[in-house]
């Protein structure tokens, strides 16, 4: 499972972060134009990093008891001629009330820590309308990927990247040396026409996970609805048994594992097929169908879901003896074995499943829960490349293979009983095997020495079909040169 950085500087920008034209900036005064909630924090943490603080409210008489006794809370007027680094907390549609401070605010640098409440939605970002606005100032944008909690508890506790575009270099030096000495990593978005992307970043809704998490609920849906028809409704047509109590739990325990082990076969089928691709096309340098690729880009977020649903059903099979339903089974076994005499039940074979079974479920379990962990990104960071690979793909690989001896072990011989063919549907664990069965043959075909080889030549550049200049000595003694496919 591959996954992203969020604590690196995001792809294609470039961190400011150790920038040594950035020097220190505490002690200088900013300003703050607002008194809401951000505003508030903004001052709280700017306080903290040790700035002086003048914050610029309609009623500040009324607004100063909310903010720390060290920042100073004065009218807008006058706390606009008290600094040129201004942090406009306001929203969008009260730009137009700072239009009779023009005159004080020109040649300052106004800081838009503004968002929409929709993605696009107005034609300009918040940070050019305020450009539009006033002229005469340098508008950086800045500081609205950062929440108020996170500028109140620190850094630490969120993320440290703090992003920030502009038309004017020196302005976004400026307020990433700020953003430094308040323990943020400045990272340069470039011009001002990245700030509708940036004011973008905050609405989106897990972006990278929408894709895994529909795949997750289309496949809960479609093995829910299967277990429903094999467990409930079966025994209630055929049978005329009312075993609808079953629902809440034990389908839904059913489902679990179904999920969480096709998700985890589906983390390392993209691989394949790009090694299959490969390996038609003799080159690495021919790109993938998009399918394909983003396929590839979303396994962390599968492996992360698979395991979700593989802890689920651990704590849901730990709850099933403390069902009411269960008691009841437990003790009308036991008055029907009174009854018949019988005063012993123990079945060598079915002890000895289920004592493998459980076992193998939990070092499947354990596997899936390292490799969870290592894909955080506080942990990867700690791991060289040969680590990381190992534990993401020889170990995740064997996790595949354990969970497959899972299945099979609780499937045993019942997938050769002709009574668990309801409605003549082949038990659920028998369609799960389908996929992480393919990926397990696979993989064994590509370790073989003939496949590996060539796949690790093709891996290293070599390309099927490509010519190659050489050179060889002619009769007269001189040199020849000539071209001869790379694949003779």
């Amino acid at each position: 499972m591959s996954g992203g950085d969020m604590a690196k500087p995001l792809l294609g920008h470039q961190s400011m972060e150790g920038d040594p034209s950035i020097t220190p900036a505490a002690g200088r005064t900013i300003g703050v134009l607002g008194s809401g909630d951000f505003a508030r924090s903004l001052a709280i943490r700017l306080v903290c990093s040790g700035f002086k603080v003048v914050v610029g409210s309609r009623n500040p008489k009324r607004k100063a008891g909310l903010f720390p006794s060290a920042a100073e809370v004065t009218f807008q007027a006058e706390a606009v001629k008290k600094t040129d680094v201004i942090f406009v907390a306001v929203f969008r549609e009260h730009y137009s009330t700072l239009c009779d401070l023009a005159d004080v605010l020109a040649g300052k640098i106004l800081v838009d820590v503004s968002n929409n409440t929709e993605i696009n939605h107005h034609k300009e970002s918040n940070a050019e309308y305020l450009a539009s606005l006033f002229p005469a100032c340098t508008v950086v944008k800045g500081f609205n990927v950062v929440s108020a909690w996170t500028l109140q508890s620190g850094a630490r506790d969120g993320n440290k990247q703090v992003l920030i575009c502009s038309n004017n270099q020196e302005a976004k030096r400026t307020v990433a040396e700020i953003a430094q000495v308040m323990g943020f990593t400045p990272v340069d978005m470039g011009c001002m026409s990245s700030a509708c992307e940036i004011e973008n970043i905050p609405l989106r809704l897990l972006p990278a996970w929408k894709i895994p998490i529909f795949l997750a609920l289309g496949l809960f849906l479609c093995f829910f609805t299967y277990n429903l028809v094999r467990q409930v409704i079966h025994p209630y047509i055929r049978e005329q048994k009312n075993k609808f109590y079953k629902i809440p739990v034990e389908v839904v325990n059913t489902t679990l594992p179904c999920v969480a082990y096709v998700m985890l076969s589906l983390v390392y089928l993209p691989g394949v097929l790009a090694a299959c691709s490969q390996l038609y096309y003799g080159t690495k340098y021919r790109r993938f169908p998009d399918w394909l690729d983003q396929w590839l880009q979303h396994r962390k977020q599968i492996g992360l879901l698979s395991f979700f649903c593989a802890a689920l059903h651990a704590v849901y099979s730990l709850c099933l003896p403390m069902r009411r339903s269960h008691r009841y089974q437990l003790i009308e076994t036991a008055v029907k074995q009174a009854v018949e005499k019988k005063m012993n039940i123990w079945v060598e074979e079915e002890v000895w499943r289920m004592e493998i079974y459980i076992s193998v479920g939990i070092i499947a379990l354990g596997l899936l829960s390292l490799l969870a962990i290592t894909s955080l990104p506080s942990i990867a960071n700690s791991l060289n490349w040969r680590e990381f690979s190992f534990i993401q793909s020889t170990l995740g690989f064997i996790a595949l293979v354990i969970s497959t001896l899972h299945t099979l072990t609780y499937g045993w011989s019942r997938a050769f009983d002709e009574n668990q063919y309801k409605f003549y549907l082949p038990p659920t664990y028998t369609l799960t095997l389908l996929v992480p069965c393919t990926v397990i043959l696979a993989k064994v075909v590509f370790s073989l020495p003939c496949i590996q080889q060539r796949l690790l030549r093709i891996r290293r550049g070599w390309e099927k079909g490509r010519y190659v200049k050489f050179v060889l000595p002619s009769a007269t003694g001189e040199y020849s040169s000539g071209e001869t496919s790379s694949n003779v």
